[in-house]
């Protein structure tokens, strides 16, 4: 039986995502430069916070030496441990 043209409202067509890549795996960034602060506000949110792994495409081994990399970077006050949240 043909249908009209109609699809089928239970059907759910998904994207196939790309997987992310390690930035520092590819060999784009490099981990251990704490004094970079451009290269890591990448990696911490609007609040000041570590983002996980899922969000930035970060693998395992490279997420432990980012966090600690930015935590020497917090207490060299190179980058903000908190940001001031204004709420309106």
């Amino acid at each position: 039986m043909a249908r009209d043209g109609k699809r089928d409202n239970k059907r759910r067509f998904r994207r196939a995502r790309r997987p992310k890549v390690c930035q520092f795996c590819k060999g784009d960034l490099e981990v251990t430069n704490y004094h970079d602060e451009k290269m890591l506000r990448r990696f911490i949110s609007d609040t000041a916070k570590i983002l996980p792994r899922r969000r930035t495409g970060v693998c395992a081994k490279h997420q432990r030496r980012l966090a600690t990399t930015i935590k020497r970077a917090r207490n060299l006050a190179i980058i903000p441990i908190t940001r001031q949240l204004v709420r309106k």
